[in-house]
Protein backbone atom coordinates (compact mmCIF):
# COMPACT_ATOMS: atom_id res chain seq x y z
CA UNK A 1 0.00 0.00 0.00
CA UNK A 2 1.59 3.14 -1.02
CA UNK A 3 2.41 6.23 1.11
CA UNK A 4 3.24 9.17 -0.30
CA UNK A 5 3.65 13.09 0.69
CA UNK A 6 2.19 16.54 -0.89
CA UNK A 7 -0.54 17.50 -2.68
CA UNK A 8 0.01 16.84 -6.16
CA UNK A 9 -2.58 14.86 -7.66
CA UNK A 10 -2.57 11.05 -8.27
CA UNK A 11 -4.53 10.73 -11.20
CA UNK A 12 -7.96 8.34 -11.24
CA UNK A 13 -8.28 5.54 -9.68
CA UNK A 14 -8.21 2.20 -11.82
CA UNK A 15 -11.71 0.63 -12.79
CA UNK A 16 -9.77 -2.61 -14.02
CA UNK A 17 -7.71 -4.94 -12.40
CA UNK A 18 -6.33 -4.15 -8.85
CA UNK A 19 -8.34 -1.04 -8.15
CA UNK A 20 -7.38 1.87 -5.56
CA UNK A 21 -8.87 4.69 -3.37
CA UNK A 22 -7.06 7.92 -2.71
CA UNK A 23 -7.52 9.60 0.37
CA UNK A 24 -6.24 13.15 1.29
CA UNK A 25 -5.22 13.44 4.56
CA UNK A 26 -4.92 17.14 6.19
CA UNK A 27 -3.28 17.18 9.77
CA UNK A 28 -3.20 19.45 12.95
CA UNK A 29 0.04 18.08 13.86
CA UNK A 30 3.23 18.44 11.60
CA UNK A 31 4.66 14.71 12.79
CA UNK A 32 2.73 12.83 15.17
CA UNK A 33 -0.51 11.98 12.92
CA UNK A 34 1.62 11.34 9.64
CA UNK A 35 4.34 8.59 11.72
CA UNK A 36 1.51 7.00 13.11
CA UNK A 37 -0.72 6.73 9.83
CA UNK A 38 2.39 5.22 8.22
CA UNK A 39 3.44 2.77 10.86
CA UNK A 40 -0.21 1.65 10.55
CA UNK A 41 -0.68 1.22 7.10
CA UNK A 42 2.44 -0.66 6.67
CA UNK A 43 1.39 -3.25 9.31
CA UNK A 44 -2.73 -3.40 8.74
CA UNK A 45 -4.75 -5.75 7.74
CA UNK A 46 -7.00 -4.28 5.23
CA UNK A 47 -11.13 -5.36 4.42
CA UNK A 48 -10.18 -5.09 1.06
CA UNK A 49 -7.40 -6.78 -0.46
CA UNK A 50 -8.18 -5.71 -3.94
CA UNK A 51 -8.26 -2.35 -3.41
CA UNK A 52 -5.11 0.04 -2.71
CA UNK A 53 -5.05 2.64 -0.29
CA UNK A 54 -2.93 5.81 -1.36
CA UNK A 55 -2.29 8.37 1.12
CA UNK A 56 -1.65 11.83 0.77
CA UNK A 57 -0.84 14.38 3.42
CA UNK A 58 -2.32 17.24 1.70
CA UNK A 59 -0.92 19.70 3.84
CA UNK A 60 2.34 18.08 4.75
CA UNK A 61 4.36 21.57 3.99
CA UNK A 62 1.60 24.07 5.55
CA UNK A 63 3.21 26.11 8.50
CA UNK A 64 1.74 26.86 12.01
CA UNK A 65 -1.04 29.63 11.13
CA UNK A 66 -2.74 27.26 8.40
CA UNK A 67 -3.01 24.00 10.90
CA UNK A 68 -5.78 25.39 13.11
CA UNK A 69 -8.54 23.62 12.67
CA UNK A 70 -10.93 26.09 10.43
CA UNK A 71 -8.22 26.53 8.05
CA UNK A 72 -8.06 22.65 7.84
CA UNK A 73 -11.18 22.32 6.82
CA UNK A 74 -11.30 25.55 4.86
CA UNK A 75 -8.72 23.97 2.60
CA UNK A 76 -9.39 20.61 2.91
CA UNK A 77 -13.32 21.81 1.30
CA UNK A 78 -11.42 23.54 -1.89
CA UNK A 79 -9.35 19.98 -2.64
CA UNK A 80 -13.01 18.17 -1.92
CA UNK A 81 -14.41 20.62 -4.66
CA UNK A 82 -11.54 20.22 -6.81
CA UNK A 83 -11.69 15.96 -6.67
CA UNK A 84 -15.30 16.22 -7.03
CA UNK A 85 -15.29 18.03 -10.03
CA UNK A 86 -12.47 15.37 -11.57
CA UNK A 87 -14.52 12.19 -10.54
CA UNK A 88 -17.34 13.80 -12.30
CA UNK A 89 -15.23 15.12 -15.57
CA UNK A 90 -13.54 11.16 -15.46
CA UNK A 91 -17.11 9.70 -14.85
CA UNK A 92 -15.66 7.63 -12.19
CA UNK A 93 -18.10 5.30 -9.50
CA UNK A 94 -18.85 7.03 -6.58
CA UNK A 95 -16.95 4.14 -4.82
CA UNK A 96 -13.34 4.92 -6.03
CA UNK A 97 -13.90 8.59 -5.60
CA UNK A 98 -10.94 10.59 -3.58
CA UNK A 99 -11.90 10.99 0.46
CA UNK A 100 -10.95 14.04 1.83
CA UNK A 101 -10.00 13.96 5.65
CA UNK A 102 -8.81 16.58 8.94
CA UNK A 103 -7.52 14.99 11.95
CA UNK A 104 -7.53 17.73 14.84
CA UNK A 105 -8.09 18.29 18.51
CA UNK A 106 -10.04 20.63 20.60
CA UNK A 107 -6.60 21.63 22.33
CA UNK A 108 -7.70 25.72 23.02
CA UNK A 109 -8.61 26.08 19.69
CA UNK A 110 -11.41 28.21 18.99
CA UNK A 111 -14.59 27.71 16.27
CA UNK A 112 -14.40 23.98 16.45
CA UNK A 113 -18.02 23.83 16.43
CA UNK A 114 -17.89 26.04 13.25
CA UNK A 115 -15.21 24.05 11.77
CA UNK A 116 -17.15 20.53 12.37
CA UNK A 117 -20.08 22.07 10.64
CA UNK A 118 -18.15 23.52 7.24
CA UNK A 119 -16.64 19.81 6.84
CA UNK A 120 -20.24 18.17 6.95
CA UNK A 121 -21.31 21.14 4.41
CA UNK A 122 -18.02 19.90 2.42
CA UNK A 123 -18.40 16.41 2.76
CA UNK A 124 -15.27 16.44 4.28
CA UNK A 125 -14.54 13.36 7.16
CA UNK A 126 -13.48 14.89 10.32
CA UNK A 127 -11.65 12.82 12.68
CA UNK A 128 -11.47 14.62 16.05
CA UNK A 129 -9.66 14.01 19.92
CA UNK A 130 -9.93 16.02 22.81
CA UNK A 131 -8.01 17.57 24.39
CA UNK A 132 -5.43 15.98 21.37
CA UNK A 133 -4.16 12.82 19.35
CA UNK A 134 -2.72 11.33 22.52
CA UNK A 135 -5.91 9.88 23.87
CA UNK A 136 -6.10 7.75 20.95
CA UNK A 137 -1.92 6.55 21.53
CA UNK A 138 -3.40 6.15 25.24
CA UNK A 139 -6.22 3.73 24.67
CA UNK A 140 -3.70 1.34 22.89
CA UNK A 141 -2.56 0.69 26.11
CA UNK A 142 -5.13 1.49 28.76
CA UNK A 143 -8.64 3.31 29.27
CA UNK A 144 -8.24 6.75 29.63
CA UNK A 145 -11.03 8.33 32.08
CA UNK A 146 -11.20 11.71 33.67
CA UNK A 147 -11.40 15.53 32.49
CA UNK A 148 -8.22 17.04 30.93
CA UNK A 149 -9.95 20.45 30.37
CA UNK A 150 -7.97 21.02 27.45
CA UNK A 151 -4.63 19.95 28.83
CA UNK A 152 -2.53 17.66 26.19
CA UNK A 153 0.32 17.80 28.60
CA UNK A 154 -1.93 15.25 31.32
CA UNK A 155 -2.80 12.91 28.59
CA UNK A 156 0.76 12.78 27.49
CA UNK A 157 1.91 12.10 30.93
CA UNK A 158 -0.08 8.87 30.71
CA UNK A 159 1.37 7.25 27.83
CA UNK A 160 4.14 4.34 28.92
CA UNK A 161 6.66 5.35 26.99
CA UNK A 162 6.43 8.87 28.27
CA UNK A 163 9.55 9.55 30.23
CA UNK A 164 11.84 7.55 28.08
CA UNK A 165 10.70 8.62 24.12
CA UNK A 166 13.56 10.90 22.52
CA UNK A 167 10.58 12.80 20.95
CA UNK A 168 7.14 12.08 22.01
CA UNK A 169 5.20 13.31 19.19
CA UNK A 170 7.45 11.47 16.64
CA UNK A 171 5.11 8.06 16.91
CA UNK A 172 7.27 4.98 16.76
CA UNK A 173 6.44 1.68 15.55
CA UNK A 174 7.13 0.09 18.91
CA UNK A 175 4.82 2.34 20.57
CA UNK A 176 2.26 0.62 18.86
CA UNK A 177 1.47 -3.17 19.60
CA UNK A 178 0.36 -5.51 17.25
CA UNK A 179 -3.26 -6.85 17.49
CA UNK A 180 -3.53 -3.54 19.55
CA UNK A 181 -6.40 -1.95 17.47
CA UNK A 182 -9.46 -3.65 18.57
CA UNK A 183 -9.03 -3.06 22.02
CA UNK A 184 -8.26 0.60 21.47
CA UNK A 185 -11.48 1.01 19.46
CA UNK A 186 -13.31 -0.43 22.76
CA UNK A 187 -11.71 1.31 25.17
CA UNK A 188 -13.04 4.88 22.79
CA UNK A 189 -15.86 3.81 22.29
CA UNK A 190 -16.71 2.78 26.07
CA UNK A 191 -15.15 6.11 26.92
CA UNK A 192 -17.11 8.50 23.60
CA UNK A 193 -20.06 6.59 25.49
CA UNK A 194 -19.76 8.89 29.06
CA UNK A 195 -21.15 11.46 27.15
CA UNK A 196 -24.92 12.37 25.96
CA UNK A 197 -25.72 12.93 21.95
CA UNK A 198 -26.66 16.20 23.23
CA UNK A 199 -23.31 17.17 24.32
CA UNK A 200 -21.39 18.88 21.48
CA UNK A 201 -18.54 17.30 19.95
CA UNK A 202 -16.20 20.33 21.43
CA UNK A 203 -17.54 19.75 24.97
CA UNK A 204 -17.06 15.85 24.85
CA UNK A 205 -13.52 15.55 27.02
CA UNK A 206 -12.09 12.82 27.10
CA UNK A 207 -12.76 11.87 23.45
CA UNK A 208 -11.74 10.68 20.46
CA UNK A 209 -13.03 9.11 17.20
CA UNK A 210 -10.14 8.51 15.44
CA UNK A 211 -10.79 4.24 14.61
CA UNK A 212 -13.47 6.03 12.17
CA UNK A 213 -10.86 7.45 9.97
CA UNK A 214 -8.79 3.97 10.32
CA UNK A 215 -11.82 1.56 8.96
CA UNK A 216 -13.37 3.81 6.65
CA UNK A 217 -10.35 6.49 5.97
CA UNK A 218 -7.88 3.88 5.49
CA UNK A 219 -9.73 0.49 4.88
CA UNK A 220 -8.31 -0.99 8.24
CA UNK A 221 -9.99 -3.92 10.11
CA UNK A 222 -6.42 -4.54 12.28
CA UNK A 223 -2.98 -3.50 12.73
Amino acid sequence: MAYSKGRDSLGPPKQRGRRRRIVHVFTEGKVTEPTYIEIIKARGTYADSATAVEVKIANQKAPGSQRKPLKLVEAAARLMQEEKRAAKRGRLKKEFWPQVWCLFDRDQHEHIETALKEAREADVRVAFSHPCFEVWRVLHHKPVTGMFNGVCDQVTARLPYAASAENIKIVLPGQIAHGSFEEAKRRARQMNAAHGDHVPLSNRDPYTDVFTFVEDGLGLVAY
